[in-house]
């Protein structure tokens, strides 16, 4: 504790001293932060009325860190306490809040953190890739959720709001065109039809050339000497709202995207034993993969949603009905290097062939709520609602011989069905004009079935289908919060929130005949904190301090030599840390925002063990048991995977009119994340130290024609990030982008 209360101290400190400079204002400088409304509670209202640590992003922040192509992973790091990273190229995102999250990198696999796009939840991975495009709004709401936004959300929630329609014509179109041969074009536009009914229409086209050659040149390498690192990625939406009455409004939805690119680039060989640094075997430009086909992926996802509301006045009734269907194939050289015999220039040769991927693998989703809300700004305000959900998904994972051939060798058939129902409650009341109090219940009954089979020789006609395995798992629990905001004065306001969250249990079954399950996992989380506006509203500042205990924690172990996942529970888990966030006029046209975040994690088990790297390539620093000839790490007190003890962002910008309507700007934007363990055990090549990337933005506009011309950098000092490992017995990693640069040009009207 007493740890924390120097953290504390000492990142309030350095969040004052930020913001010192706003004292330097003079009385005419009176530029104010504006206030943020967010939707964290399902209704409208200050981000300053909501009792837990919530941040919102808006279109312009979103907009710059997805400059030069990027992806939803790019949000890693931006937000405090947020992490999101994938082993699955730019298709299957896994995000983590409070260094609670899920590795598992299967389509199948349950997530703590649950994504909810314009009112709909996105389960599977699969579909939490969605690309970011034409969005309003997106909030981050950390710790458990359970009363409102149900299971799988004991970490808490990204929840994405798109722009609706409105009854003025107005849209934008923005084009930037890069280095690599990267070109983003977005657009949206409003189109009111007449006095009860507007469209809204918006879309993307995000393209990258092949950039990284394969200097092994396998038969199935292009010629030109680049083969990998492409993308096309296109998506549309369409809104159309009607409002035949000022009482009903309805909103229908249509989305789709078609990706296709290449996946995640493993490099064979990257680190030296002993060392978590990329070594003089690591060329970004180039690879050596005697598989994987170029290591492609194709993706393609459609959706329909329906959202009704009637207003009766001192209540609303609100339903929601959405379905999405996915199909998908990919592979990929997961050793990432070429087996047995190196090329020159390759370092040495991987020990073994690994290539993987998946066949014309299908998702059904579809959901479907109700809810009734009370109206207007009462003592009392209130909000009950049922909730259900099934989705299917046929997954079928091939193994291949490592060559690059096209049969497989080993076909994985899974169908796995699920479903949820629940019903909900909540309700605040003004205990006295100061303090609020909150609370709510969630009720969920759950069910899991999986059936799966395993081909092996799948290429020969004399092939071995394996009996089918079969299994079912299921719960029922019970979820709830209790939160109190206290306003101090026009400037401060305290919270303090009580929260309990539930994941359902889990099936694996991507590594027949290896089938696993785990049971359900409960979070009791504790936070406190401040939200204030400070000096006449041109700072704002929030700081939170939290605890949180999982008990029977989901964990997957990934890997080692023979290459499969399994789930396990932890007997408990446990987090504990800071958040501080906010932003500052500092006077002269320059803005600071900035967050950071400390999040200390710790696994609670004596008896937990976990396989570790292959051939004991990795230098393990944990207790070690040896069964059965195998060996085994103790992981007892280590930090959850892929979780950051520290990160931290701010951006600095800048604006100057030079009149006429006219003004110059320029943001710099940076991220640092540090003590990141890759896996469930520690070890020296694992354990990642301080890693961090910037980017700036600055150009000119016009704000009478509302035109902007600006150029970009990303990964501006062009640094080597290392985003994840394979521990097999070859120390391969992937990493970050490079630096990528150009030009983007933006009207609206």
């Amino acid at each position: 504790m007493k740890r924390i209360a120097a953290l504390a101290v000492s990142a309030s400190t350095l969040a004052l001293l930020v913001a010192a400079p706003a004292f330097a204002q003079t009385a005419e400088d009176t530029a104010s932060v504006g206030d943020i409304v967010v939707t964290a509670q399902r209704r409208s209202e200050s981000i300053r009325d909501v009792p837990f640590a919530v941040t919102a992003m808006n279109t312009e922040t979103l907009a710059a860190v997805n400059a030069g192509g990027a992806d939803i992973l790019a949000l890693a790091g931006r937000v405090p306490s947020l992490n999101v990273e994938s082993s699955n190229g730019r298709y299957a995102p896994r995000f983590y809040i409070r260094g609670f999250g899920n590795v598992d990198f299967d389509f199948t696999a349950s997530q703590p953190v649950s994504v909810v796009m314009d009112e709909v939840v996105l389960e599977s991975v699969y579909l939490k890739g969605f690309p970011l495009f034409d969005v309003k709004q997106m909030e981050v709401l950390r710790g458990p959720q359970g009363t409102l936004f149900g299971r799988n959300t004991p970490a808490g929630v990204v929840k994405v709001d798109t722009t609706k329609p409105g009854d003025m014509f107005e849209g934008f179109g923005t084009l930037s065109m890069g280095n690599y041969g990267s070109v983003r074009a977005e657009s949206g536009v409003t189109l009111p039809l007449n006095d009860t009914l507007s469209l809204r229409v918006a879309g993307l086209w995000n393209h990258r050339d092949d950039w990284v050659n394969n200097a092994y040149d396998a038969e199935f390498a292009n010629p030109n000497g680049k083969e990998l690192g492409n993308f096309e990625d296109r998506a549309i939406r369409g809104h159309l709202s009607w409002t035949p009455t000022e009482r009903l409004s309805v909103l229908a939805t249509l989305q789709a995207r078609d990706y296709a690119g290449t996946g995640t680039l493993n490099r064979a060989n990257a680190l030296t034993k002993g060392s978590n640094k990329l070594n003089e075997n690591y060329d970004r430009d180039t690879v050596y993969y005697d598989g994987g086909r170029n290591n492609f992926q194709k993706q393609d996802t459609t959706s329909q949603s329906l959202q009704v509301a009637y207003d009766f006045g001192n209540m609303t009734l609100t339903g929601v009905v959405g379905a999405y269907q996915g199909s998908s194939l990919g592979n990929g050289d997961i050793d990432g290097g070429v087996s047995f015999t190196a090329p020159v220039g390759a370092g040495y040769a991987t020990p073994f062939r690994v290539e993987s991927g998946t066949d014309n693998s299908d998702l059904i989703q579809n959901t479907y709520e109700l809810r009734l809300a009370s109206n207007g700004d009462n003592r009392l305000n209130w909000q009950v609602g049922a909730f259900y959900f099934q989705d299917r998904f046929n997954l079928v994972s091939n193994t291949y011989w490592g060559e690059g051939q096209l049969d497989p060798k080993k076909q994985t058939d899974i169908i796995q069905k699920s479903d949820s129902w629940s019903v909900f409650g909540q309700a605040n009341y003004q205990v006295t004009d100061a303090l609020k109090v909150t609370g709510g219940l969630r009720y969920t009954e759950d069910n899991r079935n999986y059936q799966g089979n395993i081909t092996i020789d799948a290429d020969k006609p004399a092939n071995v289908l394996l009996p089918t395995s079969t299994v079912s798992v299921a719960d029922e629990q019970v979820s709830w919060d209790v939160s109190a905001l206290y306003e101090v004065n026009d400037q401060w306001n305290l919270f303090a929130r009580i929260a309990n969250g539930y994941r359902g249990p889990s099936i694996q079954g991507r590594s027949l005949p290896v089938l696993t399950t785990a049971n359900s996992e409960t979070v009791m989380s504790y936070e406190a904190g401040f939200k204030a506006r400070l000096w006449d509203g041109r700072a704002r500042l929030n700081g939170t301090a939290y605890f949180y205990e999982v008990e029977d924690q989901q964990f997957t172990a990934i890997g080692g030599n023979d290459n499969t996942n399994r789930l396990l529970n932890a007997a408990k888990g446990e987090g504990k840390g800071i958040e501080i966030d906010g932003d500052v006029y500092l006077g002269a046209g320059f803005t600071f925002a900035g967050g950071f975040a400390w999040n200390a994690t710790e696994i609670k088990d004596s008896s937990l063990l976990v396989p570790i790297c292959g051939d004991h390539l990795c230098t393990i620093t944990d207790p070690m048991q040896v069964i059965g000839g195998k060996s085994f790490a103790e992981i007892n007190g280590n930090p959850f995977p892929m979780a950051p003890e520290y990160s931290a962002n701010f951006v600095l910008s800048y604006v100057k009119s030079i009149g006429n309507d006219q003004e110059l700007f320029a943001a710099t934007d940076w991220v640092m994340q540090k003590n990141t363990n890759i896996f469930l055990y520690e070890s020296k090549e694992f354990m990642l130290g301080t890693q961090f990337e910037g980017g700036l933005r600055a150009g000119w506009r016009h704000l009478g024609r509302d035109v902007e011309v600006a150029g970009y950098v990303r990964n501006i000092t062009d640094e080597d990030n290392i985003l994840g490992a394979i521990d097999f017995n070859n120390l391969t990693v992937f990493v970050n982008d490079p630096r990528m640069y150009g030009i983007e040009i933006s009207k609206r009207f």
